[in-house]
């Protein structure tokens, strides 16, 4: 069966892939958007619709061609080619893997960092590809084999998710029946491939494998939160700040204890805790319910407990609480500043 999708005929794997992606999406909890926007961009890209024609580049323009771009320094091949598929098996068969990585790598990681990753994946990935083809030229005199090959499509980051996704794993998997360790299994996939699906890039595929290394490696050396997930937390939270602005006019806000303290140990990282009576511009927490107070309180605004000079703080009963159980003291505490009765 046939059917035409924008200024492509689908022969039917193009709704499987949407009924398939739908239905995992369904299943899921976390609706990672950052996998479905991926799954999106590419699918569009290769359907191609009348109102992209006009803006969407033609394939003969991004092949990724290590000689063409570096002669003419075209980063448009560089950065484009990864979302550019031959055919339709070729797309169904990148974005069910995508599907399927990039759930469980966005659900663990978080958008941003999910979106960050792949970004760097992509431009590692492309480009030791590029610097392998070069090396290959220079020292062995591999022209035409890999420095004017010709490629398109995902699978060089999907290698390197794989290896990012498998990274610190002691499960065993199967790749086309073979049974290997799971942090082996982008290499057995590598050589499986070359030698069984003919026209694939090694080159592309082996470029993928190293970046996810590399990305793992400085990951591991790098301590904090990476300069691209910062910038990109930035932008959302400007993207965002239209909503918080509506919600705080209409009210919306959620009722919540006042005070400037936190409950248990969270605020602790955050927050100066002053274990000294005389600092009042830090914090002290209330031994009682471990709410961080402010330096300037001496009674805690969750429990109403006492601190003393030492900075510790001592139960003190007033009459009308003498023999009450600490937990009914705390729920009257709680009571009196949300405002029940």
């Amino acid at each position: 069966m046939e059917v035409r999708i924008g200024r492509r005929v689908s022969r039917g794997m193009i709704p499987l892939l949407a009924l398939h992606t739908f239905t995992e999406y369904y299943r899921s909890n976390s609706k990672p958007p950052v996998t479905a926007a991926l799954i999106a961009a590419n699918t569009l890209i290769y359907l191609r619709p009348s109102f992209l024609h006009s803006i969407l580049p033609s394939i003969d323009q991004v092949w990724f061609n290590p000689h063409l771009i570096l002669r003419h320094k075209d980063l448009k091949r560089f950065l484009l080619s990864p979302f550019y598929h031959i055919g339709e098996p070729h797309l169904f068969y990148n974005m069910l893997s995508l599907l399927w990585k990039g759930i469980q790598l966005e659900t663990s990681m978080g958008s941003f960092e999910f979106a960050s990753m792949v970004a760097s994946l992509l431009a590692m990935s492309q480009g030791i590809t590029l610097m392998l083809s070069k090396s290959l030229l220079l020292f062995f005199d591999y022209e035409k084999p890999y420095y004017n090959e010709y490629a398109v499509g995902f699978s060089g980051v999907l290698f390197a998710m794989k290896v990012v996704l498998n990274s610190r794993s002691d499960e065993y998997t199967s790749v086309y029946g073979v049974i290997v360790p799971s942090r082996y299994a982008a290499w057995a996939e590598l050589i499986l491939i070359q030698m069984f699906v003919p026209g694939v890039s090694f080159l592309g595929h082996l470029g993928g494998i190293l970046a996810g290394i590399l990305y793992m490696r400085l990951r591991g050396n790098y301590f904090g939160s990476d300069p691209l997930s910062v910038l990109m937390r930035g932008v959302g939270s400007a993207l965002n700040w239209p909503v918080r602005f509506l919600r705080g006019l209409l009210g919306l806000r959620r009722g919540r204890i006042t005070g400037r303290g936190t409950v248990g140990g969270g605020g602790s990282r955050r927050r100066r805790v002053s274990g000294g009576g005389g600092d009042n511009g830090g914090f002290w927490r209330c031994q009682a319910c471990t709410y961080d107070n402010s330096g300037y309180l001496n009674v805690c605004e969750m429990c109403g407990t006492t601190r003393d000079g030492s900075g510790l703080a001592s139960m003190q009963w007033g009459r009308d609480l003498d023999g009450l159980p600490l937990d009914e003291l705390r729920r009257r505490r709680i009571d009196r500043f949300t405002g029940r009765r």
